[in-house]
């Protein structure tokens, strides 16, 4: 129990991360006001009420309730994807502790807010890459780790089979 423990902390601590870097941007930013942290990096305090890149952000107000109801659902499939993983798979396990703890800290700003709080902006020249938040980074770690775990077994899988 303890090897699982360790993953749904780390999900906890992303949420708690997330959480007070939110909390730091709404009180510390103007909205849509840039602050210039470094050339092409920008804090920038937006509200995203769609999903990633802002997808469905005008569908009207709908999207809320189903990005809520979608996330909830993904986040109890990961706690219980976590519980019944081999506790040799320290890989797959820390990717969707990150995904869990991204996916609870904008499900808590969707339910709460009715947004999610996005302050982190890169751009080069006049090209801007959408603003995103701790959670959103977690996700995309989180997602680019199940990748490398699912080469890792692939190729174990391959190897294997050519013995």
């Amino acid at each position: 129990m303890m090897s699982v423990a360790r993953w749904y902390f780390i999900a906890v601590v992303i949420f708690v991360i997330d959480q007070v870097t939110k909390t730091i941007a709404v009180t510390q930013l103007n909205y849509a006001d840039p602050v210039a942290v470094m050339p092409g990096f920008n804090f920038t305090l937006l509200y995203n009420t769609g999903a990633a890149f802002s997808f469905l952000a005008e569908a009207g107000g709908w999207q809320r309730w189903f990005f809520v109801i979608l996330t909830s659902i993904i986040s109890v499939g990961l706690v219980v994807w976590i519980k019944r993983i081999a506790t040799e798979q320290k890989l797959l396990s820390l990717a969707l502790a990150l995904v869990l703890g991204g996916a609870l800290g904008n499900l808590y700003d969707r339910v709460l807010l009715g947004y999610v709080v996005d302050f982190v902006q890169w751009y080069y020249e006049r090209w801007y890459w959408p603003a995103f938040n701790i959670a959103d980074a977690a996700i995309c770690v989180g997602g680019l780790l199940l990748l490398v775990d699912a080469y890792r077994d692939h190729r174990k899988e391959k190897r294997a089979n050519n013995v």
